[in-house]
């Protein structure tokens, strides 16, 4: 008997784990719900709430393959191998597969299994599943990890000219077993439960995600390029929750674009090779977690920037995290991820921007907010883009980069439709003044909107003295 154990792969097209563990005989999946661990991880309700939901999904797929799936409780991931062994013990296990996972909790726990099962003679297999390309095949001459991602991009390139990564065929069923699959629980104590109008925003299960991965693919795609910028304009995948969750694999959405641009992902349609890039940039940030485990502990990637002298002001940083900066597509970013778990990418580059460089706030603390929210919180996006946004990351904007949120505000929501979809009481303002309604309601600004918590300019002169008086030091390869 093989035991699949699941963690965030959670379907059975293209999963590497469930093909190998029923090509080697009768299986049985497993999920652990280990709520004190999602707790110290931040994870957000309603992304706890959408694997549940996604379980339930699963279930129902893995019993068409005649695969039972059980649910055990471990709290905290050190309970994980005395959890795992005594399953093993009961169902007579000879072998566990798991897919990879590559944050240091992760690492950790899956090698205390890796002894615990090797003790007992049960074999434990993990297998590449949620990447392209495994962490540590893809280095620089010196046989280091990349550090910029152009660099990293052109090694990609360069592998898949050579070999594409192919999804894998779904398993035949297996002979039934006499094992019943568990009852999926509805909610995890210390989770909140989202409103059923987020629910509705991300159906859980494969064919809803594969319906977007198709419905983009056939269409929006070409248009990525040109309109992924714009947040009133439907011009991103909606993917990343199914990607984080692994409801879809980046196999099926690298074949996906491929298939969009007769197999080019270096030339053709510009939509096409833009979105692979993005697939590409997820693949950096997680190589950069095996690489450099530091940016896992909550530590700085640019070793120098652990010395800046961030503000402790508790009032900005909460008038930022409720939407009440009187900087209107600040807020409205912050109001749309306060009630659909998720915000539009340019927004996220400008709301860590404005928190980090005009607020002068630690990136953590904006980290921390977004993987308490966000239905697609995951360690190395949510990381990799913090620490850019901040320039204390990998590839980083150069620190006197510094992102305008009124001009980004006037450039890439020229009408003022986000705005007014998510702030309702500047919908009487026109296109030119709802961007800085300060300017526009003379002193008062305008009834029942703030103002502005900052001043731009100032601020923007104030960051930039913060990181002049850094000490230049080379990125080491501590960890």
């Amino acid at each position: 008997m093989q035991l699949l154990w699941l963690r965030s792969d959670l379907r059975v097209h293209d999963n590497t784990a469930l093909n190998a563990a029923m090509a080697k005989g009768p299986t049985v999946a497993l999920f652990l719900l280990s709520p004190a661990q999602w707790q110290r991880h931040d994870d957000a309700g309603c992304k706890v709430d959408f694997w549940l939901r996604n379980l339930v999904e699963l279930e129902k797929a893995l019993g068409k393959l005649n695969v039972p799936l059980l649910i055990r409780q471990a709290d905290t991931w050190d309970k994980a191998p005395q959890v795992l062994l005594k399953l093993c013990e009961e169902l007579k296990i000879e072998a566990v597969h798991a897919n990879e996972e590559y944050g240091v909790n992760e690492s950790s726990r899956d090698q205390a299994v890796r002894q615990a099962l090797e003790k007992a003679d049960i074999g434990w297999h993990s297998h590449l599943d949620q990447l392209l390309f495994p962490p540590g095949s893809v280095l620089t001459k010196s046989g280091q990890y990349f550090q910029v991602y152009s660099q990293f991009r052109k090694v990609c390139y360069a592998r898949l000219h050579t070999s594409i990564p192919q999804p894998q065929r779904l398993h035949k069923a297996q002979p039934p077993l006499q094992i019943s699959s568990d009852a999926v629980p509805d909610q995890v104590k210390g989770f909140d439960t989202p409103s059923q109008a987020l629910r509705e925003l991300w159906p859980a299960g494969e064919a809803e995600a594969r319906r977007r991965l198709d419905q983009f693919s056939d269409e929006q795609i070409h248009y990525y390029l040109s309109e992924r910028d714009f947040p009133a304009k439907p011009g991103t995948s909606q993917l990343s929750a199914y990607l984080a969750a692994g409801v879809i694999s980046p196999r099926q959405c690298l074949h996906a674009a491929l298939n969009s641009n007769q197999g080019e992902f270096e030339s053709g349609n510009e939509g096409s090779v833009t979105w692979i890039n993005e697939l590409l940039w997820r693949e950096f940030y997680k190589h950069t977690l095996v690489g450099y485990p530091r940016v896992s502990r909550h530590r700085a990637f640019r070793l120098e920037t652990d010395a800046l002298r961030w503000r402790n002001a508790p009032r900005d940083l909460e008038a930022w995290q409720q939407g009440r900066t009187g900087i209107p597509i600040i807020d409205a970013a912050m109001r749309q991820l306060l009630e659909t778990g998720w915000m539009h990418n340019r927004l996220r580059m400008v709301v860590a921007m404005f928190l980090t460089k005009n607020l002068l706030i630690d990136w953590r603390e904006g980290e921390r907010f977004f993987m308490r929210h966000l239905i697609d919180g995951d360690l190395a996006a949510n990381n990799g883009g913090w620490q850019w946004s901040s320039s204390t990351g990998t590839d980083s904007a150069p620190y006197f980069r510094i992102f305008n949120p009124l001009s980004q505000s006037e450039k890439f929501d020229p009408e003022g439709r986000f705005i007014k979809q998510w702030l309702p009481e500047l919908a009487g303002l026109n296109k030119k003044e709802v961007h800085n309604p300060s300017a526009a309601g003379g002193l008062f600004g305008v009834q029942g909107y703030p103002q502005p918590i900052v001043d731009l300019s100032a601020s923007r002169t104030r960051a930039l003295d913060a990181f002049k008086n850094l000490p230049h030091r080379q990125v080491s390869q501590e960890h």
